[in-house]
């Protein structure tokens, strides 16, 4: 796994109250959709079958339908507001549905605002990592 996206993993998890780490196992966190439970190795690296979910999708950042949604995570798509730990099924689901149809339908963005909300009552300010778990 490439070290920026191990990285990205690492925000995800590291922001949000639900990902507990442990040293010797890593990180256990749910999936934001179905609320499935995810395991992660100590660097970010998927043991089970987590992927990074961008919430509000990289592509609908600069469409004017998408502005205010945007803006709620800084107008940027890897900020950790944005960043969240989903199973494969369900973030394939997404991207294929509310992602893909993008943000001027109207059930798209209410699936992609419904989900935000989730996230961010799920976000916390990064603690510091232990050490060697950021490179």
């Amino acid at each position: 796994m490439r070290p920026v996206l191990k990285r990205l993993f690492l925000l995800a998890l590291s922001t949000d109250t639900e990902a507990q780490y442990r040293d010797s196992e890593g990180w256990q966190t749910r999936c934001l959709h179905c609320r499935s439970r995810l395991l992660f190795k100590p660097d970010g690296e998927p043991i089970s079958a987590g992927s990074l979910e961008h919430v509000v999708p990289q592509a609908w950042f600069g469409k004017r339908a998408a502005k205010a949604i945007c803006a709620r995570v800084g107008d940027d798509p890897n900020d950790g507001r944005n960043l969240a730990i989903a199973c494969l099924t369900c973030n394939h689901a997404k991207g294929r549905g509310p992602d893909q149809r993008g943000p001027g339908d109207p059930d798209a963005l209410n699936v992609v605002t419904r989900l935000l909300d989730a996230r961010l009552l799920r976000f916390r300010i990064a603690a510091d990592m232990p050490s060697g778990h950021w490179a």
